[in-house]
């Protein structure tokens, strides 16, 4: 009886596991112009549990700490000029599209001081994305991050499901396409 119950385990797992396959391999046909970077994983990897500092206080969270949504976390830091380009584009992805089943995150990794951060937010007319950061890179090299900016979309379990080196133009009609499909997902699920 156990080897039964073992069996429809088994079997239910893997079937959630095609339909996280299922849920991520329609976005590859979305991806035009620079969000061709956008590697979409075939099996979604597992994340950190690394904390990261929120803005302004001072207090920590994680990536646990969001789960329930899609995700995506920017990699960035204020000496990046491909970082300060896009960053205008990804806030207005979180203006668009940013509520109880999408969000952007920004992480700020490496040294950059909370007043040059600031300072650039407001130079950048940045209203909409937290100034969160990873001043010791222990989040950002779990996470296989080398070289800036990196973005990684997470889904509502906490999984990497694609990965984007470089900069993109993120308020691009391609992002807001997958945006808009990864909302639909959630809407469904």
């Amino acid at each position: 009886m156990k080897i039964i119950g073992a069996l429809v385990m088994y079997t239910g797992l893997a079937l959630g596991a095609n339909a996280a396959f299922a849920d991520t391999s329609d976005l590859l046909a979305l991806r035009t112009g620079d969000m061709k970077k956008l590697v979409v994983h075939e099996t979604p990897k597992a994340t950190t549990d690394a904390p990261f500092m929120l803005e302004d206080d001072g207090g920590k969270a994680t990536l646990a700490d969001y789960r329930g949504k899609y995700v995506l976390v920017n990699f960035w830091a204020t000496w990046c000029a491909p970082c300060r380009k896009e960053m205008p584009q990804i806030n207005a992805l979180q203006k668009e599209f940013g509520g109880d089943d999408f969000e952007v995150l920004t992480i700020a990794s490496g040294r950059n001081s909370p007043t040059g951060i600031k300072r650039f937010f407001a130079e950048a007319g940045i209203d909409s994305l937290p100034r969160h950061q990873d001043p010791k890179q222990a989040m950002s090299a779990q996470m296989g991050i080398f070289g800036l900016p990196i973005t990684v979309i997470i889904d509502p379990e906490g999984r990497e499901i694609a990965r984007l080196r470089g900069d993109a133009t993120w308020d691009s009609d391609s992002a807001k396409a997958i945006i808009k499909a990864l909302i639909a997902k959630r809407a469904d699920g």
